[in-house]
């Protein structure tokens, strides 16, 4: 809004070290992504709230039946994914000296294959921060792969929606054979 679609450069930011500094021989951005994703895990396995997502996004009404006050766990929910955005735009911001409300666009296909494939139910309740790790790690080699075999852009749009229904027939098959 602020920048009419355009692209800020700046070399001059003072959060630039957090994408080019280096703690020993690791970069700080994936010293922070797996702090993020060390906090996630906790939350989710360690605390009553973790069990109250998985309980929400599991069945929505059988959460505010057992008395989970449901409206603030989405709460929480919607603005963690707000903030991780937001730390995410940082981290690229430091790493590219630039910033640009388009710069996301087209990854969505990617998260939802990454979170498919690592294990995460459409029906809901059931997933794990590691899984989605574990897909995130299959999208970005499967990604870099079929760049550099020079596969065009839109045959690796169909081979990742492929990737996805064949992950989702999985996890129905999955999910059927466990409520049975």
């Amino acid at each position: 809004m602020l920048a009419d679609g355009t692209t800020i450069i700046n070399s001059n930011i003072s959060f630039e070290w957090i994408g080019n500094a280096y703690l020993g021989p690791i970069p700080w951005l994936v010293i922070i992504a797996f702090a993020v994703i060390a906090l996630c895990w906790f939350i989710l396995r360690r605390t009553t709230l973790g069990v109250h997502i998985y309980a929400v996004g599991g069945n929505i009404q059988a959460a505010r039946l057992t008395g989970i006050k449901v409206g603030a766990v989405l709460l929480f929910v919607y603005g963690m994914s707000g903030l991780l955005s937001g730390l995410g735009g940082v981290m690229s911001a430091s790493r590219l000296y630039s910033a640009n409300g388009n710069l996301g666009m087209g990854y969505e296909l990617d998260a939802i294959a990454a979170v498919i494939l690592g294990g995460t139910s459409f029906v809901g309740g059931i997933g794990t921060i590691t899984g989605t790790l574990v897909g995130a790690l299959i999208i970005a080699t499967l990604n870099n792969g079929m760049t550099l075999m020079g596969v065009s852009y839109f045959w690796q749009l169909v081979i990742k929606g492929a990737v996805i229904i064949i992950a989702v027939l999985i996890d129905k098959y999955r999910t059927r054979n466990y409520q049975h």
